[in-house]
């Protein structure tokens, strides 16, 4: 009985949130949006794949459920939400990556509602797009500070470089600003553009990308701001 009453709810929530889904905006015009957006900042656009390194790092700290299943990642989204509820602090520290896209490209506001509908809009995105074609907009429409919007021109902005001649230490750096981009400015904030370094190298090793050894010899390195 218990087993067919959640049962029963399930398919209950499951038929709400396609009717909710119906009810909002298409995501056909992301790619549009997205050029639009990075245009009137004075972003360099690029089709080209999404650099391996900076993608990682970015994923890693951001969004770790990105690859997994969609449905995953849309339970992970709707957890954020709830602890933002509870909290009555607004997003908990980062909503996913198909969720920050939703917000840059169709708008974003404060409360429940708002973060329901980012998380909906997410979920449309998840299901029109690649994986690859999601990253390769997010990467494209984030701020990365001093007045640096996208990958290309933060790469040649901070370190001359186009985004996938990055290394790791760049790339873990990068990864890392979108969060507070101006607190976290490497130019006149090192020390914490440098913790915030440390953080998604340790979020890296934890995905298997890189060991504890190398994030700890990589944090060391060099990283040849300009």
């Amino acid at each position: 009985m218990v087993t067919l009453t959640a049962l029963g709810l399930l398919v209950a929530l499951a038929a709400s949130g396609a009717i909710y889904l119906q009810t909002l905006p298409g995501v056909g015009d992301a790619p549009t949006r997205a050029r639009a957006l990075l245009a009137r900042h004075g972003g360099i656009w690029s089709d080209a794949p999404p650099p391996p390194k900076l993608a990682a790092a970015i994923v890693s700290v951001e969004d770790e459920h990105f690859y997994d299943n969609w449905l995953l990642n849309i339970i992970d989204g709707v957890g954020r939400a709830a602890l933002a509820t509870l909290r009555r602090d607004g997003d908990p520290g980062g909503s996913t990556i198909d969720q920050q896209l939703a917000k840059q490209l169709y708008g974003h506001g404060v409360g429940l509602g708002q973060t329901l509908r980012e998380i909906g809009l997410g979920v449309k995105l998840a299901l029109a797009f690649s994986k690859r074609e999601i990253l390769r907009m997010y990467l494209n429409v984030v701020y990365y500070g001093n007045h640096l919007w996208g990958d290309v021109a933060a790469a040649r902005g901070y370190f001359g470089r186009s985004p996938s001649q990055l290394d790791w230490a760049q790339a873990s750096l990068l990864a890392g600003l979108p969060v507070a981009p101006s607190a976290l400015d490497p130019l006149t904030h090192y020390r914490l553009a440098k913790v915030r370094q440390w953080h998604v190298l340790v979020q890296l090793a934890a995905n298997g990308y890189l060991t504890r050894k190398q994030a700890k010899a990589i944090y060391r390195e060099p990283l040849g701001l300009r």
